[in-house]
């Protein structure tokens, strides 16, 4: 029987977290307010990561926890402190990059479990053997690794692997990015990245200020860092052949509409998968669902080798964006569902509901009112209405347009 493979997802605040819950995934990964590499994320205090760690023990999911910044020695005093209160508050794993986590946590939380980042670049199979010897228990590999080489990796070691299967990638080599704090003071590996490798650049001669030259045909300049995302939907069997534990999708600080969307898209293949694994085979309408999150184009990154020129996307630094998150359903009453509203919606206007089961159904806003029965026409973001949906539709479903 093929090993199940753990769906991991990211958790930017305490909604994408109860998101990525509903819609299937077995393990969430999150951050505290220190030593995290997403600043701009909504990081979760020590009491709110409790909450959370409950909230996802009941229904049997992981939780993960990133302390995965290099630190600087001013950070240190700090360390002990916090890794003794993630040890208390049971979380399922701490991710970490600096050694000093490591040290830090044998000496005064040993119990935590404890998961090398894929900063660390490891690459090859007696790196990660002598971390496995040192009790670490899963590598996260670096992102630049081929499928044979993964596979190699596992012939050698017991540990677990967790492997990067969807979301954006970083130009620079395992993330460890100099470029946004040499431009913008902003550092990378302190978890506040200026994101510069998607910014737009053209070539300048020295002797001619001012005069712009293209480095591809286009007058507007080329987007020559800017790498495409993710996308391994279509390979889990070869993931699992190579050995692979943990599919990790990529994107805390990514939006509700996308953890869902994503996160449903490879619950259901993976499921699929685990169920006949001989006979799977990949549905259009996961890939079609793939799609209407917002991305770049999508690339499978190094795991059928190396990419060339194809590996990123010149025309343009930002993302495609075909579908408009609208709303959550936030409750189910006898006269209606309740929706926060996200977006402007209209009565009228045809929409489509994602539930955490089963496919999307399209429909028209018949009618829709507030609390206090007054009917609306039309409702903005931050309102909250009920509307009667076509389908019965949970908690945490989505409206989209």
């Amino acid at each position: 029987m093929t090993p199940k493979m753990e769906l991991l997802a990211p958790a930017g605040n305490r909604e994408k977290a109860e998101v990525a819950i509903a819609y299937g995934a077995d393990a969430i990964y999150a951050g505290g307010e220190a030593f995290s590499l997403r600043a701009g994320a909504g990081n979760f205090s020590l009491s709110e990561m409790a909450d959370l760690v409950d909230y996802a023990h009941r229904v049997g999911v992981r939780v993960y926890v990133a302390v995965n910044s290099l630190l600087h020695n001013e950070a240190l005093p700090g360390l002990a402190e916090y890794l003794i209160a993630l040890e208390e508050t049971a979380v399922d794993a701490v991710i970490f990059s600096d050694p000093a986590v490591y040290v830090i946590s044998k000496k005064v939380a040993p119990k935590l479990a404890l998961h090398i980042s894929t900063q660390t670049s490891l690459t090859n199979w007696q790196a990660i053997r002598f971390w496995q010897e040192m009790g670490i228990s899963r590598v996260i590999l670096a992102r630049e690794l081929s499928l044979e080489e993964i596979a190699a990796i596992r012939r050698q070691v017991t540990v677990e692997l967790e492997a990067f299967v969807h979301g954006a990638m970083c130009v620079s080599y395992s993330g460890r990015c100099l470029l946004s704090n040499f431009m913008v003071g902003r550092g990378a590996n302190q978890g506040d990245c200026a994101q510069a490798c998607r910014w737009r650049y053209a070539l300048m001669e020295e002797k001619r200020p001012g005069q712009y030259y293209p480095i591809l045909e286009d007058e507007h300049g080329s987007y020559i860092l800017n790498s495409k995302d993710l996308n391994m939907l279509a390979h889990l069997p070869e993931l699992a052949a190579a050995g692979v534990n943990s599919l990790k999708i990529e994107g805390r600080m990514k939006s509700v509409h996308y953890v869902a969307t994503v996160v449903k898209s490879y619950r259901q293949a993976l499921d699929a998968y685990h169920a006949d694994p001989d006979g799977y085979q990949v549905r259009p309408e996961w890939l079609e669902e793939l799609d209407k999150a917002s991305h770049r184009p999508y690339t499978t990154g190094f795991y059928f080798g190396p990419p060339g020129p194809e590996g990123q996307s010149y025309p343009s630094g930002g993302y495609i964006r075909t579908y408009d998150f609208v709303g959550m359903v936030r409750e189910v009453t006898g006269k209606g569902s309740r929706i926060d509203v996200r977006n402007r919606i209209r009565e009228g206007e045809r929409l489509e509901l994602v539930t955490p089961q089963g496919s999307p159904v399209s429909f028209v806003i018949e009618r829709m009112w507030e609390e206090t029965g007054n009917f609306l026409g039309e409702a903005h973001p931050n309102q909250e209405v009920f509307i009667e949906l076509p389908v019965e539709a949970p908690v945490f479903s989505l409206l989209r347009r």
